[in-house]
């Protein structure tokens, strides 16, 4: 798939989704804040429960980009911890590799933090790591290779010129950009985390399946 084609695609589901899931889809979604198609500026019909709750595992499902698998198999080992299915979940999906590296602000979007990380660029305490799903530990440091912190991509991140479009730093994360390193220092809490999602319907979704 094509990169323009991926934008196109991303813009779309957010607009289906009521969520920017790209910076390109933030501002599409500021000129145009309706669902697409022919009757995307008419009021919604009132939803079914079930397109409630699968809408709002869409969502948080996109955010981190993962497929309908990994997400089922994260929700399985949440509720199987101690405390909130629910907040348990974000947790476990904002600890994965990619989704701390978008945070620590070296990448602009999921999609360009899973590449870094699929490319081997990305450090975790010294040892190169090319899973995005890999879960980082509390107290494990997130650093660029080397080799890599010269290439422009790093280069442009090092000077903050995500910031415009990545929220705040969030406290679980201790980030150094000019050194393109981040540490881990504790397990993130669902109300730290900058994902849209009422955490309740994505439980009530598969506790009904």
């Amino acid at each position: 798939m094509t990169t323009k084609s991926q934008d196109r695609r991303k813009v779309r589901l957010s607009r289906a989704l009521g969520i920017a899931l790209t910076p390109k889809a933030a501002r599409y979604l500021e000129k145009r804040p309706y669902a697409p198609g022919e009757h995307g500026r008419t009021k919604r019909k009132q939803d079914s429960d079930y397109a409630v709750r699968l809408r709002e595992k869409q969502r948080l499902r996109e955010q981190y980009g993962i497929r309908e698998k990994q997400m089922r198999n994260t929700f399985n080992e949440a509720r199987r911890k101690d405390g909130l299915t629910g907040e348990n979940l974000v947790e476990l999906l904002e600890m994965r590799l990619d989704a701390l590296v978008l945070r620590s602000g070296f990448a602009r979007t999921t999609a360009q933090a899973r590449q870094l990380v699929v490319h081997r660029h990305i450090l975790v305490d010294g040892q190169p790591v090319d899973r995005p799903s890999f879960r980082v530990k509390p107290g494990q440091t997130i650093h660029v290779k080397a080799k890599s912190e010269g290439t422009e991509p790093f280069q442009v991140a090092a000077a903050g010129g995500h910031a415009e479009v990545l929220p705040p730093v969030p406290g679980y994360l201790e980030v150094e950009l000019d050194k393109l390193q981040a540490r881990l220092e504790r397990r993130p809490k669902r109300a730290e985390v900058p994902v849209v999602c009422d955490v309740q319907l994505v439980v009530e979704y598969y506790a009904a399946r």
